[in-house]
């Protein structure tokens, strides 16, 4: 589970991933939300194949009242059936639970003898990010690097470093994110306009 802030390169470290092994049989599937009901079906498909799979879901999340988050549950860890070794689950989000926790289910919890106890609601959450065996946290950087990253984009611009600098920081402060893809959108929205 890649989960963190948007735009930090969640999904294109994924696609590196692939890019890198891909010589090496290594194959992704996307599926969304929408289709995890098909999980099954599609992991029965590629079980005995030659290949390896990265079954991707992109910006994976759960609204309150939604139900799909249980299609993922068995095939990830317990079911009879154990998972394929030549299939991993791979997601990523902005949420670390997946589902939308509300502060009334936390007033369930409890707290005894210092440690928290969860309420069944929010144990039913957690229980679907947990079966993720390896959790990459993703956060934005602060200024130096988001600059740093400018930097990287206007490699070849020759004209007044610190007026740059302050136009990218109010760029920044717009979009409320100081992220690769800020830096990234900086640089396509003024590319042509700074020399």
């Amino acid at each position: 589970l890649l989960w963190g802030e948007r735009g930090c390169g969640k999904s294109s470290l994924v696609r590196a991933v692939f890019t890198k092994c891909y010589k090496e049989g290594l194959r992704i599937i996307e599926i969304g939300c929408e289709d995890l009901k098909y999980l099954g079906d599609i992991i029965d498909e590629i079980r005995k194949s030659e290949f390896k799979f990265i079954i991707f879901c992109d910006d994976l999340s759960f609204e309150n009242g939604s139900n799909e988050y249980k299609f993922l549950k068995p095939i990830m860890d317990g079911s009879i059936q154990k998972p394929p070794k030549n299939v991993l689950l791979y997601a990523t989000s902005n949420r670390r639970h997946l589902i939308s926790e509300f502060k009334s289910e936390n007033e369930n919890s409890q707290l005894i003898d210092g440690e928290i106890h969860y309420s069944d609601a929010i144990q039913e959450k957690i229980s679907l990010s947990d079966r993720f065996g390896l959790w990459i946290s993703f956060y934005q950087g602060n200024y130096d690097e988001y600059l740093k990253m400018v930097d990287f984009y206007f490699k070849d611009y020759t004209g007044d470093k610190d007026e740059l600098h302050t136009l990218a920081k109010n760029f920044a402060t717009l979009r409320a994110s100081r992220s690769g893809r800020t830096a990234k959108q900086f640089y396509l929205t003024f590319k042509e306009n700074l020399k």
